[in-house]
């Protein structure tokens, strides 16, 4: 497995020896590893140990979609497409399926790590996130189950060894790229356990999960590469060793952006001990790390035994993946096993066509070969296959044109872009493109054996922009919010390389740090053409177009901004044709017209990047109102990696659908949904708004309080979760369900739910019965209607299907109840719904719970936690200590409340303690403002106001007491009024 030669004492030891149990074996290696070697191994790029013949071990090998930072491999769609399937098994053979190609891919490049990172279950909790593209669905259950097939594909079905070991990201409640490694997710405990740990939770525990990667984010105020909840709840779920790799500098942020550590051997020391394995910092560097933990070491924060925890999962997962066994003699030629198969293609077709969402259908779909006519397929994604930052690069590729030009003959297929074709022209003459033979090469690689994408560099060979007499026209794509690519005719994007220069160098927008968009500034009677990448704008130098700053930063000085402007060229935009013009002369000219409209996943809404609006960017919201004024046989496409608001276009339309970026069949598998080979069957994973200003704060994570998702959203969405059409009608039959015991030992009971599903249409098809339960008359919120089981059925015309789904009662029917600490179930009434979507309810069923009714708070036992609150306004939740524990402080440290609801203050409370802690001076301003905390009832009783004296840190608690004037007794609603800058711990109550 390396180049590393096995000494005679490696091939005759106990951890060689494939006879004893796992455990042994990693113990026997465990011992013989000196504390160096241990240390060593903590970083992501574990170094060989020669003589004990171990090979160098990586973490870390992405595989979202296929394996990605590798080279050419097989492409699936996007996540999110993976998740508009609905189809675990179709995820458990596309895991299987990397897996595959993983192994296949090591056996010619040791590089390649067996240790994946995929697939993402963080939720998709708002549709401007970012990173939408890399989740499957905003419901808990959906993305579990989704994950948990996706992972026992990679993992394999020996046993004993695993084909790759995945890792679960991004743990916990990280949803927003902005400042995404400074801002904390207010989590209140029912959010907590009922939607952010439900999704790692039953992927955890299906059992194929070598371990998670804690979030850049904070979490009640406390960094996630120190979350309490790793030994609290992950390693609680399963008795496998899990192993938890950090985040690509994330043990740095501890320190250097989050300032929650004054050193980094406090930060290191912290993380180990929260359950952080595997430091992924510095790239290849490995030293700063040891040295970090070195120090922790010698200063005693952590003991050696410490390291021995963390290093022994590590050497768990390697055992598991059998580098420590005997190698085996090949079935066939490694290069070549699992690696781009037939199978593979097929499955990456399969794929692309089940991830399709027909939103909308007025009778133009499906469109037949013998009438379609002339097709237009036009708009900006209607000749692209695009990639993403997780991608691997493509072996073969297919474009909507491609396909439709393969189906009808080219002769019947007319294809626009529908961008705008400008010229520039500076003071000195036009600006040009040199005539230069550009070759196939887009980008500089790597640097000599980095894996990291980011670290490509653009070309230099090419000479850059000029000006001269004579213009060449460019292609101008506006992609939302100003920001623009330009295209050369060679069909090269005009990009800047590190020597600043504007070049026609790259095939695609790409990179960690895009190089190829830029922004239009208006300025004067011209505009200023400013580069996005560097922050500069560019200018008309000696040897052609640059950007006066190119220092590569994306946050440029103001200073050097201005100095920027005084250099830089006033360019005049001359409009030579608008897309759209060139879009309704062909759709006039056609029988149908398909717009192709979405995002390159590069280019805004991406890691880093979060979305601001939900719009279609204005020049595509152009392009189909175009094609649809002149021609009404006009369907809308929206290829992206996230929801749209398109309210217009769905009113007026004839049809419209949804796909994720469909991976390297995208364009095949999009023409065989169109034409009726395959009955579209995607349902959408996420809700799509009628608009931006139907979401809550980006950073507001609360979505019960917030009324967010398809759970508690309380308005009428654009196409609600788990909507999507098909060309066939079904029906549905009786729906039954019945509580029964389970037959597992140790189990609780089960619903048994059952229904009947008909294909009553003229198509075969798949249909996707959906099972929700609701809760009406709760006696707290709770969602609208909650997916707790599906089914993704095939059916011939005319065809009946009988469903089945066990589901335990507990998980489907409970909550976490705050009052008590724990998952409950209430005695009542339940509906449990079948349908086609969350909104689409075809047949109801009720199920009596029996018990007796819930118990108030006992207050007096138990006191309060504050933040088990029942409701609150004005406050958010931070962390008691360092180590472990909520608070409540205030939003803006002036007023906040709590509700705790049905507190049972027995025969009479007399006295109250609360726990709070005060920093001096929270703003550095030199005041010490008064700060309290107010008690009252529901009917305007005042029952004390405690001030809270400093403490002089914001984690050192004191206990103030205050006699109660009108004791309470019996139950009542509690309120709380937080004033000014404190933490509140808890209160407690004595009669």
């Amino acid at each position: 497995m390396s180049g590393c030669q096995a000494t005679s004492e490696s091939t005759s030891t106990p951890f060689r020896d494939p006879r004893l149990p796992d455990g042994e074996r990693v113990a026997d290696l465990l011992a013989r590893l000196t504390l160096d070697e241990r240390i060593a191994m903590l970083h992501q790029f574990a170094p060989a140990v020669e003589r004990l013949g171990l090979a160098a071990f990586r973490t870390g090998q992405e595989a979202l979609h296929g394996v990605a930072w590798m080279g050419p491999a097989t492409v699936f769609p996007q996540a999110v497409g993976l998740g508009a399937t609905w189809h675990p098994e179709l995820l458990r053979r596309i895991g299987e399926a990397v897996g595959t190609e993983v192994r296949a891919m090591r056996a010619r490049d040791e590089r390649v790590g067996l240790n994946v990172w995929a697939p993402v279950v963080n939720l998709l909790r708002d549709p401007r996130w970012g990173r939408n593209e890399e989740g499957y669905a905003e419901d808990p259950y959906l993305t579990s189950a989704l994950a948990a097939a996706y992972t026992r594909g990679l993992r394999g079905d020996d046993p004993a060894r695993w084909r790759t070991a995945p890792v679960l990201k991004h743990w916990l409640a990280h949803n927003n790229e902005t400042h995404r490694d400074t801002t904390s997710s207010s989590v209140r405990p029912r959010v907590l356990h009922e939607y952010d740990l439900a999704a790692f939770r039953g992927a955890v525990r299906a059992g194929s999960v070598a371990g998670v990667m804690p979030a850049y984010n904070l979490v009640n105020g406390r960094p996630n590469h120190v979350s309490p909840y790793l030994r609290e709840h992950l390693r609680t779920w399963t008795e496998q060793e899990l192993v938890v790799c950090s985040d690509a500098g994330a043990p740095s942020n501890l320190v250097d952006s989050e300032h929650y550590f004054d050193t980094h051997e406090e930060a290191v020391a912290a993380a180990l001990l929260a359950g952080v394995d595997s430091f992924t910092d510095h790239d290849q560097d490995a030293s700063k790390t040891v040295e970090r933990v070195r120090g922790a070491l010698r200063r005693g924060l952590i003991d050696a035994s410490v390291v021995e925890v963390a290093v022994r999962r590590l050497l768990a997962m390697r055992c598991a993946l059998g580098e420590f066994d005997p190698p085996t003699e090949p079935t066939e030629p490694a290069e070549t096993a699992g690696f781009d198969t037939p199978g593979h293609r097929a499955l990456a077709l399969e794929a692309a066509e089940q991830a399709v969402v027909l939103l909308k259908n007025d009778g133009l779909l499906p469109l037949s070969d013998a009438t379609a006519g002339t097709v237009a397929v036009v708009g900006p994604l209607a000749d692209e296959c695009e990639l993403d930052w997780y991608s691997g690069s493509l072996i073969r590729r297919s474009t909507p044109r491609e396909a439709l030009v393969e189906r009808l003959g080219a002769e019947r297929v007319v294809f626009v872009e529908g961008t705008d074709t400008v010229r520039l022209r500076a003071a000195a003459g036009w600006v040009r493109v040199p005539d230069t033979e550009v070759g196939e090469r887009a980008r500089e690689g790597a640097p000599e054996g980095s894996l990291n994408p980011a670290h490509t560099a653009g070309r230099t060979d090419l000479p850059p922009l000029t000006v001269g007499p004579a213009p060449t026209d460019l292609a101008l794509a506006d992609w939302g919010g100003g920001v623009l690519t330009l295209r050369a005719p060679s069909g090269r994007c005009l990009t800047v390389a590190e020597d600043g220069f504007v070049r026609a160098a790259a095939e695609q927008p790409g990179g960690w740090v895009v190089q190829e968009t830029f922004t239009l500034e208006r300025h004067g009677d011209g505009h200023l053409l400013r580069h996005r990448g560097t922050g500069g704008y560019v200018c008309v130098a000696a040897e052609g177009l640059k950007v006066a700053v190119p220092d590569g930063s994306a946050e440029v000085a103001k200073a050097e901004v201005a100095e920027a402007k005084a250099q830089a060229e006033v360019f005049t935009l001359e409009v030579v044709e608008r897309g759209e013009d060139a879009v309704a002369r062909a759709a006039a000219a056609a029988t149908t017209v398909l717009v192709l409209a979405g995002n390159d996943p590069h280019i805004n809404g991406r890691e880093t990047e979060d979305r601001t609006t939900l719009a279609l960017p204005v020049q595509q919201d152009r392009l189909w109102r175009a094609a649809h004024s002149a021609n009404p046989r006009t369907a809308l496409v929206l290829v992206s990696s996230y929801p749209y608001a398109v309210g217009e276009a769905a009113d007026v339309l004839p049809a419209l659908l949804w796909t994720a970026h469909g991976g390297q069949a995208a364009g095949t598998g999009l023409a065989r949904v169109l034409f009726g080979d395959v009955s579209p069957a995607g349902r959408l994973p996420q809700t799509w708004y009628a608009g931006e200003e139907e979401l809550p704060d980006l950073l507001d994570y609360d979505i019960i309080a917030s009324r967010a998702t398809y759970l508690y959203f309380d308005g009428a969405p654009l196409f609600p979760f788990g909507h999507g059409l098909s060309y066939t009608r079904f029906a549905y039959g009786d729906l039954s369900v019945q509580r029964t015991a389970s037959e597992g030992e140790g189990e609780g009971a089960v619903l048994a739910v059952e229904c009947e599903v008909t294909n009553v249409g003229p198509y075969d098809g798949d249909e996707v019965a959906q099972i929700y339960v609701s809760a009406p008359g709760a006696r707290v919120p709770r969602p609208h209607r909650r997916l707790i089981a599906h089914r993704r059925v095939p059916l011939r015309q005319g065809e009946t299907a009988r469903l089945f789904f066990t589901v335990p009662a507990d998980e489907a029917l409970g909550f976490w109840d705050v009052a008590h600490g724990r998952w409950t179930v209430d005695p009542g009434t339940y509906e449990i719904h079948a349908g086609a979507s969350s909104t689409d309810i075809r047949r109801t069923a009720t199920i009596a719970v029996d018990g007796p009714p819930p118990a108030p708070r006992p207050v007096l036992e138990r006191g309060l936690a504050a933040a088990d609150f029942d409701s609150a306004d004005g406050i958010r939740l931070v962390d008691l200590t360092k180590v472990r524990g909520d608070a409540v402080a205030g939003t803006d440290d002036t007023i906040g409340r709590l509700l705790f609801r049905a507190c049972d203050f027995g025969a009479g409370a007399r006295t109250v303690t609360v726990e709070a802690a005060r920093a001096q001076d929270p703003e550095g301003t030199g005041a010490a403002d008064a700060a309290a905390v107010e008690l009252h009832l529901s009917d305007g009783t005042t029952l004390a106001s405690v001030a809270i004296p400093p403490t002089g840190d914001p984690y050192r608690y004191t206990t103030v007491g205050a006699t109660l004037p009108t004791p309470p007794s019996g139950v009542h609603d509690l309120h709380i009024t937080l004033r000014g800058a404190l933490r509140l711990a808890r209160l407690g109550f004595s009669g």
